[in-house]
């Protein structure tokens, strides 16, 4: 997610690597699919706001908009003085399309321990805790913090909040207790939402001590929301007068339905947090009606939503990804989504494909990142399991590189199942670029095509669309309604972060691109990733993929380390696959592999073998931890990592081969 951006250096990204494989969607597929009219994206490209606004009808308003959008840039409002409640439109009004007994969540804790909760059941868990809330002091405006683990509590908490109108901000259930704090307190929560603890790789996570050694500097805090996930056997702190037990709360709740808030379209529905690479995190604003109408269409569309889908994305939801994509866009369309609380190889690497085969998972929904660590472990892993229940797979996160594409749709499509790449980010809301599986032709690694009524564009350092083939600055030249509105009491920052390179119109979106002769956006990585080697700059997601062609490869990372003649030069991280052992020769080909599939100035300089990457807990790789090591650099903050110990290891490594810098 972009950070404040730069002039950099002048020039475009050079886009050198090429993919000519091209998988048009199955003919039975297309044939069916929710959206299979090409004529959809001139529709919205001849009048946009008439297309947003077909779309939010197909939502329950209280009060019809006046105005569809009113644009004063940067600032943009939509369905301008319309009414609506995101939580009837994820629950209540599927009670009345018959949906009463339909399976809205299915849930299953890492030890094995399964619900499944209808629609009926999460609406009236909504209600009573929706109702606990307002018992608790929680008014219309009041920001509520949420810290749980992957459990059915934490989607039941986000729709009791946008029921009463206090806004949200979910916390990753992994971030440390100064982490915790900071979110907090830059967004003044009242209530604090938690559990005393989460399973993950087989142990506890103990979310409740976390919670208490934050708590102690976040005066906006009133009361404490303990949810009882783990039992007696993890005894934890409850602080009298603030820490309440969930079920406790709940068992005092008489009464039944707790009418919902009939709130403003750009009524703030959750603040999310966006570590970025400097400064303190940024509170990403998403309102109601945009928002919901974002989600409910590309949810739809984007993954071809039908009634009885069993529908999964594996993200957590304390990422934008588990908000748009597991809450609130399928809960709106009504769907039926699993949940899953642990880790993808516990208690063996194949837990993901015991899952898709005994839920009869049909759709699934996961990072590029675990798609290479499941290719590291190996097939085996899949072929294990019977997953001919899957119709559709989608990718999101990072741009995937094309072998792990083509190893997604072998081993886990088993070569049946369309695949949407999905381009988006926090600050999106919404996926803006992306397959209609019903009507495009995929190519393994693009992105693909703007969705309708979106108008991305490449940009030059002065403001110029870029040839076809070349790379540039990924923009977004007009408003759509998910958009984030803000960042939470900091309007000066979102302004120069996000519209201050080319002017308040254009939205700038920190990743680097290139578009090919069809129009398909290829993403190149973020602009700070882009290597300036000898007067080239060079998009690192290329260098990676080639590296990850090479059969012996299962995940790469490039940097650019200082080198006093070309400026930069590319050195890659490395880690195989299984079966293959790091060597002096072994790097020799990968570097002249390199240099055969993209050109001899992309050749990498050194090639270092690492057992693991460094990786966030949302599965993105943190070169910038990999450049801190190349340079000498004491280390950034590593408490957002999956595994902290991977970057002491590699920094070892580094120092056995280089010697300290100076």
């Amino acid at each position: 997610m972009p950070d404040e951006i730069g002039t950099g250096a002048v020039g475009t990204i050079e886009g050198l690597l090429v993919e000519t494989r091209r998988f048009p969607p199955p003919p039975e597929f297309a044939a069916q699919a929710n959206i299979n009219d090409p004529s959809v994206y001139e529709r919205a490209r001849q009048d946009p706001e008439g297309f947003w606004a077909s779309i939010a009808r197909e939502l329950e308003w209280d009060q019809p908009w006046q105005t569809v959008m009113e644009w004063n840039p940067p600032w943009v409002k939509w369905f301008v003085g319309g009414k609506l409640n995101a939580s009837v439109n994820c629950v209540d009004r599927h009670l009345k399309a018959g949906r009463r007994t339909k399976a809205a969540i299915i849930w299953e804790g890492e030890p094995g321990d399964e619900r499944v909760l209808t629609y009926q059941d999460l609406y009236r868990e909504v209600n009573r805790v929706a109702l606990a809330l307002k018992h608790l002091g929680i008014q219309k405006g009041d920001r509520v913090a949420i810290y749980l683990p992957m459990v059915p509590e934490l989607p039941i908490a986000m729709l009791a909040c946008a029921r009463i109108g206090a806004p949200h901000s979910v916390v990753f259930g992994g971030f440390s207790a100064d982490a915790l704090a900071d979110r907090i307190n830059d967004c003044q929560a009242k209530l604090l939402i938690t559990a005393d603890g989460g399973y993950r790789r087989g142990r506890v996570v103990p979310l409740k001590e976390t919670a208490d050694r934050a708590l102690d500097r976040c005066p906006s805090v009133e009361k404490v929301l303990v949810v009882r996930r783990i039992g007696e056997s993890h005894q934890v702190t409850m602080q009298a007068g603030r820490d309440l037990w969930w079920h406790e709360v709940l068992a005092g709740i008489r009464e039944q339905y707790c009418p919902p808030e009939s709130l403003d379209s750009e009524h703030p529905l959750y603040v999310l947090y966006t570590s970025g690479t400097t400064g303190k995190p940024k509170g990403q604003l998403h309102t109601t009606g945009g928002y919901l109408t974002g989600v409910y269409i590309t949810s739809k569309w984007v993954f071809d939503l039908k009634p009885d889908d069993i529908y999964w994305c594996t993200a957590d939801i304390g990422w934008v990804t588990g908000h748009s994509y597991i809450v609130y866009g399928p809960l709106a369309n009504g769907a039926t989504v699993v949940m899953y609380e642990g880790s993808p190889d516990w208690p063996d690497k194949d837990r993901f494909w015991d899952i898709v085969e005994r839920r009869h998972v049909t759709i699934l929904y996961t990072s590029p990142t675990a798609i290479r660590q499941f290719m590291r472990w190996g097939p085996e892993y899949p072929a294990r399991h019977d997953l001919s229940s899957l119709r559709l797979l989608g990718t999101v996160g990072e741009p995937i590189n094309p072998e792990a594409w083509m190893w997604y749709h072998e081993h886990i499509g088993r070569g049946r199942c369309p695949i949407v790449d999905t381009w988006w980010q926090t600050e999106t809301g919404m996926i803006l670029i992306t397959p209609l599986p019903g009507l495009t032709t995929t190519k393994p690694g693009s992105a693909t095509l703007p969705f309708p009524g979106i108008e991305p564009d490449i940009l030059d350092e002065a403001g110029n669309s870029v040839p076809t083939g070349q790379g540039g600055y990924l923009v977004i030249r007009r408003p759509w309604p998910s958009i984030s509105r803000t960042l939470w009491g900091d309007p000066d920052r979102y302004v120069k972060t996000y519209f201050s390179k080319y002017g308040p119109s254009i939205y700038v979106t920190g990743d680097g691109a290139k578009r090919d002769e069809d129009g398909y956006y290829w993403i190149l990585g973020r602009v700070d990733d882009v290597l300036n080697v000898a007067g080239h700059r060079l998009g690192t997601m290329e260098l990676e993929s080639a590296l990850v062609g090479h059969p012996a490869v299962a995940e790469a990372a490039v940097i650019g380390v200082s080198h006093e003649i070309k400026g930069q030069v590319p050195v890659a991280f490395v880690s195989l696959r299984a079966g293959y052992t790091p060597s002096d020769s072994l790097a020799e080909e990968l570097r002249r592999h390199v240099a055969e599939v993209i050109g001899p100035i992309a050749r990498p300089e050194r090639v270092i073998f690492v057992a693991d990457l460094p990786k966030t807990r949302s599965a993105k790789i943190m070169r910038r931890l990999l450049r801190d090591i190349a340079e000498g650099r004491v280390l950034g903050d590593t408490t957002t990592l999956t595994d902290p110990t991977v970057v002491e290891e590699i920094k070892r490594t580094w120092i056995a081969e280089h010697g300290e810098q100076e």
